[in-house]
């Protein structure tokens, strides 16, 4: 299978991914609710139009038309105002933003029933309010720690390694199609060194080698001095004199830069990562995530200034679905770097891009806004803050806050949602995230 057939099941598979992390968020808010007797009567994997569903025991499961997400429906998310009948609008809620919140509390307990006040979320303990509304997150967390353990630490990535691949005969490009070099040109440092295809490296300038990224840097800055070079050649170590050369080579900011080489090239091989560095390795995407978030207004600039003007978007920036998408079709098709094993290597770069996506997941809805389980979890905490002074300062328990409150500002935040997500559908048409 090769080109457009690979695409497609990268695509495919991307949106499988997509729609299980959803579908396994929700089960971790689920499964703590229902363990804390809170009736839920719906668990739905997308929004819109009911597609598909069945009805087991009190709890409605299906699936949706628009899958961009997913929800649980808990009776009584959020508490009545004091002294009100939670059934029905108080007549005073005359505003436009009381309204809404009279309107988000009448609608938490429309299913109600006799005798099931008890069963409702915003009577929980605090804690298990935290636990129901952190379960879904945290699900996201557990998968990225899964997903990555299978793609570095059971499957691996091919990585360069310190022993040598290839061998430069002579420091300038070929002369013809024939791969020879000219007869004037000199010796590669390497070569002339006496380092052999196979050797591996394992000293240079005094300095144990342990990876070929090091020995880069070494090379980089021993240039214009003779060093010593250790490689093991048949399982003996044969020591050499090597004497790295300036070339020039793009920088990363642009423009040239003066380096050290000796013309020799790494052999891949693949690499499975320590399962013990995997959590320190989600935890550094989690930073990453976080940062983005942090300055999203500014990403979000960039990506218009991308999607409509003439900048290049940010690899490291915000993408929607449709870029999640089209990255894992081109992930899919790329060529194994390391030819006999494509299924397993591209198996590692598909969860590892799902990895990503279930620690953007994780970071996003721990935002401590409404209407992501953040803002949910910011509210217990509040709670838990009132009630722990007023008993400090042997004051009445100032009862559950009205969560409801802030249901302006949760349409608020779904209006910017939406229009985030339409500006990054567009940017990621016109001007797409570049993988290579």
């Amino acid at each position: 299978m090769s080109g457009a057939p690979l695409v497609v099941v990268g695509v495919l598979v991307a949106a499988l991914g997509v729609a299980v992390s959803i579908a396994l968020h929700e089960v971790g808010h689920l499964v703590p609710a229902k363990r804390f007797g809170v009736k839920v009567t719906q668990y739905m994997v997308g929004f819109g139009p009911t597609l598909f569903s069945r009805r087991r025991g009190e709890t409605e499961y299906g699936v949706k038309a628009i899958p961009l997400g997913g929800y649980i429906r808990m009776i009584g998310m959020f508490p009545p105002a004091p002294g009100a009948d939670p059934h029905r609008l108080r007549a005073s809620s005359t505003g436009r933003w009381a309204l809404m919140a009279e309107e988000a509390r009448r609608a938490s307990f429309v299913e109600i029933g006799p005798g099931e006040e008890r069963r409702t979320f915003y009577r929980l303990p605090v804690w298990k309010r935290i636990v129901v509304m952190a379960g879904g997150p945290l699900m996201n967390l557990l998968l990225a720690l899964v997903l990555t353990a299978l793609a570095l630490s059971a499957i691996g990535t091919p990585q360069t390694t310190t022993r040598v691949a290839a061998v430069s005969q002579c420091l300038q490009t070929v002369t013809d199609a024939s791969g020879e070099c000219a007869a004037d040109d000199p010796l590669a440092p390497g070569a002339a060194a006496g380092v052999l295809p196979g050797d591996e490296v394992v000293e240079f300038d005094g300095v144990a080698v342990t990876s070929w990224a090091q020995l880069s840097g070494l090379i980089q800055v021993g240039a214009g001095r003779e060093v010593p070079l250790v490689v093991e050649r048949d399982g003996q170590r044969v020591p050499l004199r090597v004497t790295p050369v300036l070339t020039s080579r793009a920088a990363p900011g642009g423009g040239t830069e003066q380096v050290g080489m000796l013309g020799i090239t790494s052999q891949l091989a693949v690499a499975r990562l320590p399962v013990a560095e995997v959590p320190g390795l989600v935890a550094d995407q989690v930073e990453a995530v976080a940062g983005i978030v942090v300055r999203l207004p500014q990403r979000l600039y960039d990506v218009a200034q991308a999607a409509f003007g003439s900048a290049e978007r940010d690899p490291d920036g915000p993408i929607g679905v449709v870029g999640v998408g089209r990255i894992a079709g081109e992930l899919n098709a790329l060529p194994a770097v390391i030819p006999g094993d494509e299924l397993a290597e591209r198996t590692s770069r598909l969860l590892t891009l799902l990895a990503g996506l279930n620690v953007a997941l994780f970071v996003f809805n721990l935002v401590p806004l409404l209407p992501f389980d953040g803002g949910h979890i910011a509210g217990a905490l509040w709670e838990a803050l009132k009630r722990g002074v007023a008993r400090l300062r042997r004051k009445p328990d100032p009862g559950p806050v009205d969560v409801a409150k802030a249901m302006p500002v949760a349409y608020a935040v779904s209006v910017l949602l939406i229009g985030m997500s339409a500006l990054l559908l567009y940017a990621d048409v016109v001007r797409p995230v570049q993988i290579g």
